[in-house]
């Protein structure tokens, strides 16, 4: 880091205004932001010490887990991750308590996306089927697949009925529609049983999903926002095969 700052602070051309670090991502210890934050304080001072200037902001990046539960956690995710507070208490603690005067302290930036937004989407999906494996075991097939979901890959995603169904639950295994053995929702979850066409409403999907998803075998859906008075709004329209080839453009021969 020196070598960048001693040639960013020698040229005539670039200013530095700030600090910034990415500790990693589904940061479950909210101990190591403050290790983060201190270290960059220090290095903050640091570089006050030696060109007698000050800079303007620190960001500590993102990594903050939502409530999501990876897989092979012992624990859920709700229960496990750090809260907003955590987090908050960790870092300010780290900060105020560093060589930084109270009257010079940097604005503090943080990059919480995961945090913020998993919990703030859902997807409505469609039971197709229920089967029974060759060895007994209860499978369903519903209409969403990892084309949609590719954070299924590694959470264990929360998966209800949208409506009460029978008390029995039973060992299951969800499949997603496409013609693949990875298309897997759920390797395993105590579920009841449902019927073909009902709809299953699947939760924490705001982060990493819209962003990578793709029409693989099947189109997009709908994306439909619920404002504050609960009116529903589409944000974005789902797919169909004409929007599909509107983007392809044929050469001259």
């Amino acid at each position: 880091a020196w070598n960048a700052i001693n040639r960013i602070m020698l040229a005539e051309s670039l200013e530095l205004i700030g600090l910034h670090t990415h500790i990693g991502t589904y940061i479950m210890v909210q101990s190591a932001y403050a290790i983060a934050a201190s270290k960059l304080a220090n290095l903050y001072m640091a570089i006050h010490r030696k060109f007698d200037y000050w800079l303007k902001y620190i960001d500590l990046g993102g990594g903050f887990a939502s409530k999501n539960t990876l897989k092979g956690a012992y624990m859920p995710g709700n229960e496990t991750c750090p809260s907003f507070d955590d987090y908050a208490e960790a870092i300010s603690n780290a900060i105020i308590s560093s060589e930084i005067p109270h009257e010079n302290l940097p604005v503090l930036f943080l990059e919480t996306g995961r945090a913020l937004i998993d919990d703030a989407a859902y997807l409505l999906t469609t039971v197709l089927a229920n089967k029974r494996s060759t060895l007994g075991r209860r499978t369903m097939v519903i209409d969403a697949g990892v084309n949609l979901l590719f954070t299924s890959f590694w959470y264990n995603l929360g998966v209800y009925p949208s409506k009460e169904v029978s008390e029995y639950v039973e060992d299951t295994t969800i499949y997603g529609p496409l013609c693949m053995n990875i298309d897997v929702i759920r390797d395993a979850i105590n579920f009841p049983h449902v019927k073909t066409g009902d709809r299953l409403v699947i939760e924490r999907v705001g982060a990493y999903n819209m962003t990578q998803w793709m029409q693989f075998i099947t189109y997009r859906p709908n994306v439909i926002l619920i404002d504050l008075e609960g009116k529903t709004h589409i944000i974005r329209k789902k797919e169909d095969l004409e929007s599909m080839q509107s983007f392809e453009l044929n050469p001259k021969r």
